[in-house]
Protein backbone atom coordinates (compact mmCIF):
# COMPACT_ATOMS: atom_id res chain seq x y z
CA UNK A 1 0.00 0.00 0.00
CA UNK A 2 1.58 3.15 -1.02
CA UNK A 3 2.00 6.13 1.78
CA UNK A 4 -1.28 8.15 -0.38
CA UNK A 5 -3.34 5.06 -0.19
CA UNK A 6 -3.12 4.76 3.39
CA UNK A 7 -3.24 8.56 4.08
CA UNK A 8 -6.81 7.89 2.06
CA UNK A 9 -7.53 4.73 3.88
CA UNK A 10 -6.82 6.69 7.52
CA UNK A 11 -8.99 9.51 6.05
CA UNK A 12 -11.99 7.23 5.21
CA UNK A 13 -11.75 5.58 8.74
CA UNK A 14 -12.04 8.50 10.31
CA UNK A 15 -14.87 10.21 8.59
CA UNK A 16 -16.35 6.92 8.70
CA UNK A 17 -16.00 6.16 11.97
CA UNK A 18 -16.79 9.59 13.89
CA UNK A 19 -20.16 10.37 11.57
CA UNK A 20 -23.44 9.69 13.18
CA UNK A 21 -24.80 6.21 12.43
CA UNK A 22 -26.12 3.49 14.35
CA UNK A 23 -23.41 2.60 16.16
CA UNK A 24 -23.17 6.37 17.33
CA UNK A 25 -26.34 7.32 18.01
CA UNK A 26 -26.78 3.89 20.31
CA UNK A 27 -23.50 4.90 22.29
CA UNK A 28 -24.30 8.46 22.91
CA UNK A 29 -28.05 7.06 24.23
CA UNK A 30 -26.08 4.56 26.15
CA UNK A 31 -23.36 7.11 27.94
CA UNK A 32 -26.65 9.29 28.61
CA UNK A 33 -28.49 6.96 30.47
CA UNK A 34 -25.77 4.69 31.83
CA UNK A 35 -22.53 6.24 31.81
CA UNK A 36 -19.50 6.15 30.38
CA UNK A 37 -17.82 3.07 32.50
CA UNK A 38 -21.50 0.93 31.61
CA UNK A 39 -20.72 1.87 28.41
CA UNK A 40 -16.97 0.67 27.34
CA UNK A 41 -17.95 -2.97 26.89
CA UNK A 42 -20.40 -1.50 23.97
CA UNK A 43 -17.54 0.94 22.86
CA UNK A 44 -14.98 -2.36 22.84
CA UNK A 45 -17.82 -4.82 20.95
CA UNK A 46 -18.53 -1.75 18.43
CA UNK A 47 -14.43 -1.56 17.50
CA UNK A 48 -13.48 -4.70 18.11
CA UNK A 49 -16.30 -6.15 16.33
CA UNK A 50 -15.95 -4.06 13.34
CA UNK A 51 -12.47 -5.12 12.74
CA UNK A 52 -13.25 -8.61 12.68
CA UNK A 53 -15.94 -7.89 10.58
CA UNK A 54 -13.52 -6.16 7.90
CA UNK A 55 -11.25 -8.99 8.00
CA UNK A 56 -13.95 -11.32 7.32
CA UNK A 57 -15.29 -9.35 4.13
CA UNK A 58 -11.39 -8.95 3.10
CA UNK A 59 -11.13 -12.70 3.48
CA UNK A 60 -13.84 -13.71 0.99
CA UNK A 61 -17.46 -12.92 2.63
CA UNK A 62 -18.25 -10.47 -0.60
CA UNK A 63 -17.99 -12.85 -2.58
CA UNK A 64 -21.18 -14.99 -0.86
CA UNK A 65 -23.33 -12.17 -1.95
CA UNK A 66 -22.32 -12.21 -5.39
CA UNK A 67 -22.93 -16.62 -5.67
CA UNK A 68 -25.90 -15.77 -3.62
CA UNK A 69 -27.58 -12.07 -4.48
CA UNK A 70 -30.98 -13.15 -1.67
CA UNK A 71 -28.50 -13.49 1.07
CA UNK A 72 -27.61 -9.79 0.81
CA UNK A 73 -31.68 -9.15 0.75
CA UNK A 74 -32.17 -10.98 3.76
CA UNK A 75 -29.46 -9.80 5.61
CA UNK A 76 -30.85 -6.04 4.38
CA UNK A 77 -34.60 -7.33 6.09
CA UNK A 78 -33.11 -8.42 9.61
CA UNK A 79 -30.90 -5.15 9.72
CA UNK A 80 -33.95 -2.82 9.47
CA UNK A 81 -36.58 -5.26 11.35
CA UNK A 82 -32.85 -5.36 14.46
CA UNK A 83 -32.60 -1.46 14.11
CA UNK A 84 -36.34 -0.70 14.74
CA UNK A 85 -35.91 -3.30 17.77
CA UNK A 86 -32.97 -1.35 19.39
CA UNK A 87 -35.05 2.12 18.50
CA UNK A 88 -37.86 0.59 20.78
CA UNK A 89 -35.37 -0.15 23.23
CA UNK A 90 -33.64 2.85 23.68
CA UNK A 91 -37.24 5.04 22.86
CA UNK A 92 -37.47 2.97 26.49
CA UNK A 93 -34.64 3.12 28.23
CA UNK A 94 -34.47 4.35 31.80
CA UNK A 95 -32.15 6.65 33.80
CA UNK A 96 -29.29 5.30 34.98
CA UNK A 97 -30.23 5.13 38.13
CA UNK A 98 -32.91 2.80 36.77
CA UNK A 99 -30.88 0.37 34.47
CA UNK A 100 -31.54 -2.36 36.30
CA UNK A 101 -35.28 -1.82 35.78
CA UNK A 102 -35.80 -0.26 32.61
CA UNK A 103 -33.01 -1.80 30.39
CA UNK A 104 -29.09 -2.50 30.36
CA UNK A 105 -26.09 -1.50 28.18
CA UNK A 106 -25.73 -3.85 25.24
CA UNK A 107 -22.47 -6.23 26.30
CA UNK A 108 -19.50 -6.55 24.36
CA UNK A 109 -20.66 -9.81 22.41
CA UNK A 110 -23.79 -7.78 21.45
CA UNK A 111 -22.06 -5.03 20.02
CA UNK A 112 -20.00 -7.30 18.22
CA UNK A 113 -22.48 -9.23 16.61
CA UNK A 114 -24.59 -6.05 15.84
CA UNK A 115 -22.13 -5.29 13.11
CA UNK A 116 -23.14 -7.70 11.18
CA UNK A 117 -26.60 -6.11 10.84
CA UNK A 118 -25.54 -2.41 10.77
CA UNK A 119 -25.86 -1.14 7.08
CA UNK A 120 -23.63 1.30 7.73
CA UNK A 121 -20.65 -0.79 8.99
CA UNK A 122 -21.38 -3.16 5.98
CA UNK A 123 -20.82 0.16 3.37
CA UNK A 124 -17.72 1.09 5.59
CA UNK A 125 -15.94 -2.49 5.34
CA UNK A 126 -16.92 -3.07 1.42
CA UNK A 127 -16.23 0.31 0.73
CA UNK A 128 -12.81 -0.01 2.61
CA UNK A 129 -12.03 -3.65 1.12
CA UNK A 130 -12.91 -2.65 -2.64
CA UNK A 131 -11.09 0.83 -2.75
CA UNK A 132 -8.03 0.70 -0.44
CA UNK A 133 -6.90 -2.94 -0.94
CA UNK A 134 -6.64 -3.16 -4.93
CA UNK A 135 -4.34 -5.96 -4.85
CA UNK A 136 -6.44 -8.21 -1.84
CA UNK A 137 -3.42 -9.64 -0.37
CA UNK A 138 -3.55 -11.12 3.24
CA UNK A 139 -1.47 -7.48 4.71
CA UNK A 140 -3.33 -4.89 3.23
CA UNK A 141 -6.40 -6.39 4.72
CA UNK A 142 -4.78 -6.88 7.86
CA UNK A 143 -3.15 -3.07 7.32
CA UNK A 144 -6.98 -2.22 6.58
CA UNK A 145 -8.63 -3.54 9.90
CA UNK A 146 -5.19 -2.02 12.43
CA UNK A 147 -6.49 1.53 10.76
CA UNK A 148 -9.96 0.98 11.43
CA UNK A 149 -8.64 -0.65 15.06
CA UNK A 150 -7.10 2.71 15.63
CA UNK A 151 -9.04 5.43 14.60
CA UNK A 152 -12.78 3.65 15.86
CA UNK A 153 -12.49 2.88 19.16
CA UNK A 154 -11.60 6.73 20.19
CA UNK A 155 -14.17 7.88 17.52
CA UNK A 156 -16.54 5.66 19.11
CA UNK A 157 -15.74 6.76 22.40
CA UNK A 158 -16.41 10.18 21.69
CA UNK A 159 -20.26 9.51 21.22
CA UNK A 160 -20.19 7.83 24.43
CA UNK A 161 -18.73 11.04 26.43
CA UNK A 162 -20.71 13.18 24.44
CA UNK A 163 -23.72 11.09 25.94
CA UNK A 164 -22.79 11.53 29.21
CA UNK A 165 -21.97 14.87 29.21
CA UNK A 166 -25.82 15.42 27.57
CA UNK A 167 -27.05 13.66 30.92
CA UNK A 168 -26.21 16.38 33.19
CA UNK A 169 -29.00 18.26 31.22
CA UNK A 170 -31.38 15.25 31.02
CA UNK A 171 -31.88 14.88 34.79
CA UNK A 172 -35.34 15.78 34.61
CA UNK A 173 -37.52 12.49 33.22
CA UNK A 174 -39.45 14.13 30.44
CA UNK A 175 -35.52 15.39 29.00
CA UNK A 176 -34.55 12.39 29.49
CA UNK A 177 -37.72 10.63 27.23
CA UNK A 178 -37.75 13.39 24.43
CA UNK A 179 -33.94 12.89 24.48
CA UNK A 180 -34.47 9.03 23.98
CA UNK A 181 -37.46 9.07 21.45
CA UNK A 182 -35.25 11.54 19.71
CA UNK A 183 -32.37 8.98 19.51
CA UNK A 184 -34.37 6.47 18.42
CA UNK A 185 -36.29 8.81 15.58
CA UNK A 186 -32.79 9.48 14.37
CA UNK A 187 -31.97 5.41 14.26
CA UNK A 188 -34.98 4.60 12.34
CA UNK A 189 -34.22 7.33 9.67
CA UNK A 190 -30.56 6.59 9.52
CA UNK A 191 -32.30 3.14 7.43
CA UNK A 192 -33.35 5.74 5.08
CA UNK A 193 -30.52 4.36 2.36
CA UNK A 194 -31.05 0.81 3.30
CA UNK A 195 -34.82 0.69 2.83
CA UNK A 196 -34.96 3.31 -0.62
CA UNK A 197 -31.49 3.37 -2.03
CA UNK A 198 -30.14 5.72 -4.42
Amino acid sequence: MTYDLFLALALFAFVSSITPGPNNLMLMASGANFGFRRTIPHMLGVALGFVFMVLMVGAGLVQVFDAYPVSYTVLKVGSVVYLLYLAWKIANAGPAEAGEISGKPMTFLQAAAFQWVNPKAWAMALTAISAYTPDQTLMAILLVGVVFGAVNLPSVSSWTVLGQQMARVLTNPRRLTAFNWTMAVLLVASLYPVIWPS
